[in-house]
């Protein structure tokens, strides 16, 4: 599509005004109004729930406001679907792309419309417009490689052209760095600085304040479903937006004290596991953790961490390998074996793993100790207590809101990770595997959670943080190994290493490699 003389002079490239949506018992807008100007890359961020992803699916047509009107460069419009949003010259690259794994990138870019000579699908036509768009803005992909095929990079690549291909002039990026390697991040922000040369307009979502600040011009921050400050990025910093989103000061990064491990409390020997596919994707990791210390494993998603996690926390039968907890060998053991000997687990996956959606808060922060005192009497649960535990659990964690009757897909993402995380401290646990422990969560909450972690650490717990997030990983660990396609590239020292080093170990350099090249 073309840039329209109106799209050309006009200051704003959207304008979203006094939009109000509601969901039932929740006001998702309040009255809203935000202007994007034409050309620049602003950034939109805030806590969960803050109302980011409500008015952004409304400018892309997946909901439509109570009230209020948007303005596409100036005029007026009134989107049923999204179908109408493309034909106004949005595109938008979801946080879980739609893609089809089977179909080439091509495929992928002009499923929809593609075109056509005669009867047939023109494939040499839609080849040559999908390999102009990548030269064009620098996204460079194999265009006839299956998506399956490709690393999570290069997919979002092709959700970025799919979108110019339909004539995008507004692009919304929601939270596009989730699954990349610092690299990877970098090469995105060269591409949309090159989307900005080409007047092209992006709202850029995200948590990560430090990347806000990086690639953005100017940023509106939400909270509670208002905004709450529109800030020039280069006259404010990241505390100031951090006030902004939470509603207070918000230390940023914790200064984490000095503690001396003690013995080993846990260890994996030469351990090899296969995922539900039969292929093997553990190839003979190692590593110790031992009592007071935080064993950062770091990776990008689909690297084997998911597979690693199952195995050492009974979900999963390994292959081959030793997994050994105080000194026994517990390879393979029940989950509930592990938790009676002093192993908890904040899963990655908070409903396959750690809630139960429609129980109770009561119930949900009792599962794995729900079968013994002080929580049963007999074969009966001792309610009274049990309520009375949770009640004690959500103030001291910071549970919102307190009611303990609340149902566990009721509250907020944050919340809802502070009870599994509540629960899990509190069974005095002696190790605790901690895997991405504040995915898709604010300031906030991830202030708080990190402050549990490390005062776990201080009362000589074990702990194993498997995370995609660096800036976890760097301040939280006393050691960092980097699992890449399920193999160890790698175990540094935070202090005695850099993003650039463990983001190349991610991208599978092995460290000697990357020592190696700098003498």
């Amino acid at each position: 599509m073309n840039e329209t003389a109106s799209q050309v002079r006009h200051d704003y490239a959207v304008e979203m005004l006094e939009i109000t949506k509601k969901f039932p018992g929740v006001l998702a807008n309040d009255r809203v109004t935000i202007r994007i100007k034409n050309g620049e890359i602003h950034a939109i961020v805030g806590e969960n729930g803050a109302g980011k992803s409500t008015l952004m699916n409304q400018l892309y047509g997946l909901y439509h406001p109570d009230s209020g009107e948007i303005k596409i460069f100036g005029e007026k419009k009134t989107f049923v679907g999204p179908r109408d949003a493309i034909r106004a010259g949005i595109g938008m690259v979801h946080q879980h792309f739609m893609l089809v794994n089977t179909l080439t990138a091509t495929e992928n870019v002009v499923l929809g419309n593609e075109p056509v000579k005669g009867l047939n699908f023109d494939l040499k036509h839609s080849r040559q417009a999908v390999k102009e768009l990548s030269e064009k803005y620098g996204l460079y992909i194999d265009i006839d490689a299956k998506i399956e095929d490709m690393p999570v990079g290069m997919q979002q690549r092709v959700e970025i052209i799919k979108t110019l291909y339909r004539g995008a002039q507004i692009i919304i990026l929601d939270e596009p760095t989730a699954v990349l390697t610092p690299q990877e991040v970098e090469e995105l922000f060269e591409i949309m600085r090159n989307l900005q040369k080409d007047g092209k307009t992006i709202l850029f979502i995200s948590h990560k304040l430090n990347e806000v600040m990086e690639i953005s011009e100017r940023i509106t921050v939400m909270r509670g479903g208002k905004v709450t400050a529109e800030l020039i990025t280069k006259d404010t910093n990241e505390r100031e937006i951090a006030r902004a989103m939470v509603g207070r000061d918000v230390v940023l990064k914790l200064d984490k004290a000095p503690h001396k491990p003690k013995d080993i409390v846990f260890e994996v020997k030469d351990l090899h596991v296969r995922d539900n596919r039969r292929l093997e994707v553990v190839k003979g990791v190692s590593l110790t953790v031992r009592k007071g210390e935080v064993v950062g494993v770091a990776g990008v998603a689909g690297n084997g961490q998911t597979e690693f996690i199952e195995a050492i926390t009974g979900l999963r039968k390994a292959e081959s390998g030793h997994i050994i907890f105080q000194g026994k060998d517990v390879t393979s053991a029940h989950p509930r074996v592990l938790r009676e000997m002093g192993m908890t687990h904040i899963a990655e996956d908070r409903f396959k793993y750690a809630l139960i959606k429609p129980f109770p808060a009561y119930y949900n922060v009792i599962l794995g100790r729900h079968y013994k005192p002080p929580f049963a009497k007999g074969a009966f649960l001792d309610h009274k207590e049990i309520k009375r535990y949770t009640a004690e659990l959500m103030e001291e964690f910071d549970v919102r809101p307190r009611i303990i009757e609340h149902l566990g897909g009721n509250f907020s993402g944050g919340n809802q990770q502070k009870l599994v995380v509540g629960r899990e401290i509190k069974a005095n646990p002696k190790f605790m595997v901690v895997a991405q422990p504040t995915r898709g969560l604010d300031v906030g909450a991830i202030e708080f959670i990190h402050r549990q972690i490390l005062r776990m650490r201080e009362q000589d717990v074990g702990i194993l943080l498997v995370s995609m997030e660096l800036e976890e990983i760097f301040s939280l660990s006393d050691r960092i190994l980097v699992m890449y396609e399920g193999k160890i590239m790698g175990e540094v020292r935070p202090e005695e290493t850099t993003v650039e080093e463990v983001g190349l170990m991610m991208a599978g350099k092995r460290l000697e490699e990357i020592r190696g090249g700098k003498l």
